[in-house]
């Protein structure tokens, strides 16, 4: 007799920001998923999430700047041999700051938990999705734009930009669904890490977006088959600014009034 595959999602950067707030609401809103499996380092805190949520957790405690995370995830996943309905990549960082004055880790860093890491989950994952499966690629409103003063996270979020658009079009026949979502500025603690070595503008302060409207706006977007979320009248604007004028002509502006940091 052929054993049910069990439904899961996979969630990476669950234990703060976009990723739990993805957690929190995968596990309110739908109802056929078995489980969840959530992945950070700081496993203290995938732990506090069990009691907040109706759904099992699997608690994946994996640094993803680490070659031996990669080969851990796919030891579970061929051992379980689950059937992922949805998977999340929202592990990512920033730093704020000039190229000449961040530090050699720091820089590597973004590059190998924003790009390396996402693709690495996205392949290993890839061979247990089946139709109607989806997967949501953190990227940033920062992808649409070089951004002085935090130019390797910018270019970090285009690499995922570009990649999820293109595999969204390679998975079409196969009915799995990619969304790039693209947001501005949102109250995580993701600025608290990217403000160690500078300080964002006071009006980004103001503009920021509150988390849970992000993530329910980019599901539902997901659901619909988008293949880029972006949240808010002020992001998406700037999104079609972005098409419309040359690149120079904006940074230009930007770097007259100050850097720029989305």
């Amino acid at each position: 007799m052929k054993m049910t595959k069990k439904k899961i999602a996979i969630i990476t950067g669950a234990s703060s920001g976009m990723g739990r707030e993805c957690v929190i609401q995968l596990a309110d809103r739908f109802a056929g998923l078995e489980e969840i499996w959530v992945i950070a380092r700081r496993k203290e805190r995938l732990f506090r999430l069990v009691s907040e949520v109706p759904v099992p957790l699997k608690i994946l405690e994996l640094d993803l700047q680490r070659e031996e995370a990669f080969a851990a995830l796919e030891e579970k996943l061929e051992w379980e041999e689950p059937e992922v309905k949805i998977l999340v990549n929202a592990a990512g960082f920033g730093k704020i700051g000039q190229v000449s004055e961040l530090s050699l880790d720091e820089e590597t860093g973004m590059t190998d938990v924003n790009c390396r890491a996402l693709a690495a989950v996205t392949r290993l994952v890839l061979p247990y999705m089946t139709k109607n499966s989806r997967i949501l690629q953190f990227a940033s409103a920062a992808a649409f734009l070089p951004q002085p003063g935090f130019a390797i996270y910018a270019a970090t979020k285009a690499f995922v930009l570009s990649y999820s658009r293109a595999l969204s079009m390679e998975l079409k026949r196969r009915q799995i669904y990619v969304t790039a979502v693209c947001p501005g500025p949102v109250k995580t603690e993701f600025f608290a890490i990217a403000e160690t070595t500078g300080k964002i503008p006071l009006y980004k302060r103001l503009a920021m977006a509150d988390p849970k409207r992000v993530v329910k706006k980019a599901l539902r977007d997901s659901m619909m088959g988008k293949p880029v979320s972006v949240y808010g009248p002020l992001m998406k604007a700037f999104w079609l600014l972005s098409k419309l004028c040359p690149h120079e002509l904006i940074l230009s502006l930007f770097v007259s009034i100050g850097n720029c940091v989305l």
